[in-house]
């Protein structure tokens, strides 16, 4: 019975911390939050299943997580070049229909992935395409040619 008792405490505990913490808009998670959300399953999980199974010492640890992530955070909205550094910047693929091959390949990304995103959004064409982003969560954004009135 304490397994499941810890397991739904640990539960709640995360839920609540995540929304300490804070959240963000937008559709996807930034890879500095992906890291948060694997590290915490991680130590409540340990917490859960480990060897060294102490309530304590993992509840201590992921509110440390937490407190060096709330730290990080206020750096990140302190510091732009701090804030780059852990989120990254977004990076211009096509622009004027010319596809950008060096950041193309340097971040794995096929000129067929951005097609088909540009479908998604209702662009059909390369033709149609203004320019195509590959922003900071790892989402491409399709801007369209401006339709002339």
């Amino acid at each position: 019975m304490a397994p499941v008792l810890r397991a739904f405490f640990f539960y709640f505990f995360l839920v609540f911390l995540t929304r300490v913490v804070g959240r963000r808009p937008g559709r996807q998670l930034t890879p500095f939050e992906f890291v948060l959300v694997f590290f915490l399953g991680g130590l409540a999980l340990t917490a859960m299943v480990g060897n060294e199974a102490s309530f304590t010492n993992a509840v201590v640890e992921i509110m440390a997580l937490a407190a060096g992530h709330a730290l990080l955070t206020l750096v990140r909205f302190a510091s732009p070049r701090i804030a780059r550094w852990v989120d990254g910047t977004p990076l211009v693929l096509l622009e004027n229909h010319q596809w950008r091959e060096e950041t193309l390949v340097k971040k794995r990304v096929q000129d067929d992935d951005v097609m088909a995103m540009a479908r998604d959004q209702g662009v059909p064409s390369l033709e149609e395409i203004d320019m195509a982003v590959l922003e900071r969560n790892g989402e491409i954004s399709i801007i369209p040619v401006k339709k002339q009135v």
